[in-house]
């Protein structure tokens, strides 16, 4: 049976779960697939990948059966049809400050009324084997465009940002939101009111709402608030929070045996 498209998903508000991917291997992705994420985030923004390494990716996400989402450098078209190009299911683009670069994005991501350059011949094309008005019109339908908002200047333009034509839904960065408001003393409650404000503007524009949740407790409360996607750690915090566990829980142990020997001799 045939996956439904990520985009579908998406837009219909399923709730769906993912995890960044910072390691430049294929491997993390298909244990990520095999234990039932609905999406990856390939990281091409904080991470050391390189085209190559994101079209394994995707290939390997493919195999998998789970989406193929990619945060990709920067707003450019270029970094945009690279990863579009290579087959992925979408773009999580960083820094949508304002309208001008919201639509910018969105046409870099589409063929019609956008400017996404036309090369059927890639994956994304099935290697030439649809005609042109075929390719141009899955592609138009398939690839999931969702804008991050990071920045105080978006927050304050948040309404016009969501309404966009073609932005289907937003990724709050609230990591990046306190950082930006670190020098306020009351950074933590201007980041939850900013949530608040990007949660409340989605509404209204009928947009998705992707979050990367704390703990199961800001999941809940995101998810209540209109979050449907969850962006649950990375493969790396994945590696080092179960490293960690594994060297407390075993170290512990064998202190305690130990111990133990001792006292009985």
């Amino acid at each position: 049976m045939q996956r439904q498209e990520f985009c579908d998903r998406f837009r219909s508000g399923e709730t769906l779960y993912g995890t960044f991917l910072k390691v430049p291997a294929t491997m993390p992705a298909e244990i990520m697939g095999s234990v039932g994420y609905d999406f990856i985030v390939v990281d091409e923004e904080h991470s050391p990948f390189n085209r190559e390494t994101t079209d394994r990716i995707i290939l390997a996400c493919k195999a998998a059966g789970l989406a193929a989402i990619v945060r990709v450098q920067s707003s450019s078209a270029a970094d945009i049809l690279s990863v579009l190009d290579c087959g992925a299911d979408g773009v999580l683009v960083p820094h949508v400050c304002n309208v001008q670069t919201a639509r910018a994005i969105v046409a870099a991501g589409r063929y019609r009324g956008g400017h996404r350059g036309y090369a059927p011949t890639t994956r994304a094309g099935n290697f030439g084997s649809s005609d042109q008005a075929s390719h141009m019109e899955a592609e138009d339908r398939r690839v999931t465009i969702i804008a991050m908002i990071e920045d105080p200047e978006a927050i304050d333009k948040i309404d016009d940002i969501v309404a966009v034509e073609g932005i289907d839904g937003v990724f709050i960065g609230r990591g990046d939101l306190e950082a930006a408001y670190s020098g306020a003393n009351d950074a933590p409650s201007l980041v939850r009111e900013a949530t608040k404000a990007v949660c409340a503007a989605s509404a209204r524009a009928g947009r998705r709402i992707a979050i990367l949740p704390a703990n199961p407790e800001d999941a809940a409360l995101q998810a209540r608030a209109g979050a449907t996607a969850f962006i649950l750690s990375s493969d790396q915090g994945f590696l080092r929070s179960a490293a960690m566990q594994a060297h407390t829980q075993m170290s512990q142990a064998i202190e305690r045996s130990c111990v133990d020997y001792q006292e009985s001799d």
